[in-house]
């Protein structure tokens, strides 16, 4: 699985480093290292007024927040990863 995260300058305002780490941190959690590769992007032209765009595999998600990356993690990579997508 590839996620990229948009850090462009729109969603670096939007707080994508903290993204990034919350993602770094996860992934080191869940021991998915030889899963899953995080890279960063520049702009998808998915820009949204909260949050960062976030690319997973092919589906393009923007408005990820602090607040709602748990749910987004849960529901979008590891469900994702248990159905063997």
């Amino acid at each position: 699985m590839i996620i990229q995260i948009c850090v462009g300058s729109s969603c670096h305002l939007k707080g994508s480093e903290k993204i990034v780490e919350l993602f770094q941190k996860a992934i080191e959690q869940y021991h998915l290292e030889r899963d899953i590769t995080l890279a960063g992007s520049f702009c998808t032209g998915k820009c949204n007024r909260v949050g960062v765009t976030v690319q997973v595999d092919d589906d393009i998600y923007p408005g990820v927040t602090v607040e709602g990356f748990n749910e987004f993690f849960e529901d979008k990579v590891l469900k994702k990863l248990r159905e063997g997508a």
